[in-house]
C-alpha cells in the first residue's frame, strides 16, 4: 500500500524532525522544507497528501504559501501551524486556504488527529464524484459543486475554500436554520467555543460578496438560533 505523503514546511529543526520523525513511524511519508522557497518548490514538483504549514518561515511567509499552493492545487489539504494565536490570525490563514489550523505549542496525537481528519474529508470527495457537475441554486445564485463556479445574477462571484464551504452548508438546508454548533461541526470540525466569533465573521464574509449589491437578502440571522440562506 502506498504510503501518504506529508510535507511539512517549518524552519524550526527540532519542531520538523519531531513531526517528521512521528509521523514516519505511524506509517507517512513526511519530507521537510526549512524555509517558504523550498516548501514552495517541493509543493510543485511532487504530489502530497497533506501540507503542515508553519506562518513564519523564511523568503516566503507561510500565508503567502497557502495561497500560491491553493491556486496550483485546490484539493490539497493545509493545516497551518503557528504561534500566533489571535482570531484575526486564523481568519487570515483560512482566508489564505488553510483548512485546519493548530495552535503551538500542540500535543502530537491532536496534531495526527488533524491530519487524519482532512485525509477523511479527502477521500469522502473522492467518494462523491456523482455530485462534481451538481448544481445548486437560491433565487438568482448558482453553486456548481465540481467547479467551485459561483454566479449571481450572471455576475462570478470569487470565494475562499472555507466561505464556499459554508455557502454550500447553507444551500444544502435551505430555508432551514443552521445552529453555530452546526455550523462548527460541520466546516471547521471543532466543538463551538462561545467565545469566538469566527462563524460570525464568516458569515459576514459570505453576505458582503452573495447580498450586498442585491435588493433581495438570501443569508439570514435569527437572534439566539442561527443562520439561514432563503430564497422564499
Amino acid at each position: 500500500m502506498q504510503k501518504l505523503k506529508v510535507l511539512i514546511v517549518e524552519d524550526e529543526p527540532k519542531v520538523a524532525m519531531f513531526i517528521k520523525q512521528g509521523l514516519d513511524e505511524l506509517g507517512f511519508a513526511a519530507e521537510i522544507a526549512y524555509d517558504g522557497l523550498y516548501g514552495k518548490k517541493l509543493s510543485a514538483t511532487k504530489k502530497f497528501d497533506v501540507i503542515i504549514l508553519d506562518v513564519i518561515i523564511p523568503h516566503i511567509s507561510g500565508i503567502q504559501l497557502c495561497r500560491e499552493i491553493r491556486q496550483n492545487d485546490p484539493d490539497i489539504k493545509i493545516l497551518m501551524l503557528t504561534a500566533l494565536d489571535s482570531l484575526d490570525d486564523k481568519l487570515e490563514g483560512f482566508s489564505a486556504g488553510a483548512d485546519d489550523y493548530l495552535v503551538k505549542p500542540f500535543d502530537f496525537p491532536e496534531l495526527v488527529a488533524r491530519v487524519n481528519s482532512l485525509l477523511k474529508r479527502g477521500r469522502k470527495s473522492e467518494k462523491e464524484n456523482d455530485l462534481r457537475d451538481e448544481i445548486l441554486t437560491a433565487l438568482d445564485l448558482q453553486v456548481n459543486i465540481g467547479t467551485k463556479n459561483v454566479t449571481r445574477a450572471g455576475k462570478e462571484i470569487v470565494l475562499t475554500a472555507k466561505e464556499f464551504a459554508l455557502l454550500e452548508l447553507l444551500l444544502r438546508n435551505k430555508n432551514r436554520v443552521l445552529s453555530k454548533v452546526d455550523i462548527a461541526e460541520k466546516i471547521w470540525n471543532i466543538n463551538f467555543d462561545t467565545g469566538t466569533n469566527v462563524i460570525e465573521v464568516y458569515i459576514n464574509f459570505l453576505r458582503r460578496k452573495i447580498d450586498k449589491n442585491f435588493s433581495q437578502k438570501l443569508i439570514h440571522t435569527l437572534i439566539g438560533m442561527g443562520y439561514t440562506l432563503r430564497d422564499k
